[in-house]
């Protein structure tokens, strides 16, 4: 767990979280002419995003009914058991489950495979390629947080333990949901067009 000071300071973080304004990030570069074929790897990038949207309106959900008292700590348990997020991770030794090593993998597969494809088609696709790997740092900050508090509620639920919870999904959910986005766009087309895969 991390130390209640460094909390503090955490959660100032997560509240004005301003690192994933569109404004400071690198301008999308527009791609003509593609073909359905060159535009079909883009459209795959959207449907692995989908899944990852999905889990954590699942989990959102989730969290927002334990913390109105609408569910019970047996129904919390069975139904993240039955998560796609969690059902195959709990071996790891926490509650953060499939999603978070989902997500690591993805991310994992990106920086090394996909990136560097995209960084040396010029300066501009540079740009974006280490703004979107720059962005994961966080995105995988946050995934840990979620762990530590998920794990917290699980040992004792308390509503101060509701309320960290909810405070790191919220940040997370912003953070991801709008890296998925600049990524799809930034990315998706140039994918096809340039013939980056793994």
């Amino acid at each position: 767990m991390h130390s209640p000071c460094l909390d503090a300071i955490y959660r100032r973080m997560l509240l004005n979280i301003a690192f994933l304004d569109d404004a400071t990030r690198p301008p999308i570069q527009k791609l003509e002419g593609l073909t359905d074929a060159q535009r079909a790897p883009g459209q795959h990038l959207r449907m692995i995003h989908d899944h990852l949207r999905d889990n954590m309106v699942t989990l959102g959900k989730l969290i927002e009914r334990a913390n109105a008292g609408t569910a019970t700590q047996a129904e919390i348990a069975a139904e993240t058991d039955s998560l796609a997020m969690v059902a195959n991770y709990r071996r790891f030794g926490n509650l953060c489950g499939q999603y978070c090593q989902f997500v690591h993998g993805h991310h994992s597969i990106e920086d090394y495979a996909i990136f560097p494809g995209l960084a040396a088609q010029g300066p501009a696709f540079k740009a974006i390629a280490d703004r979107l790997q720059a962005e994961h740092v966080v995105v995988h900050e946050l995934l840990m947080r979620l762990v530590d508090a998920l794990n917290a509620l699980a040992e004792e639920t308390t509503p101060a333990r509701f309320e960290d919870t909810k405070t790191v999904y919220h940040a997370l959910e912003r953070v991801l949901l709008s890296h998925l986005g600049y990524e799809e766009d930034a990315m998706g087309d140039a994918l096809g067009y340039f013939g980056i895969g793994v």
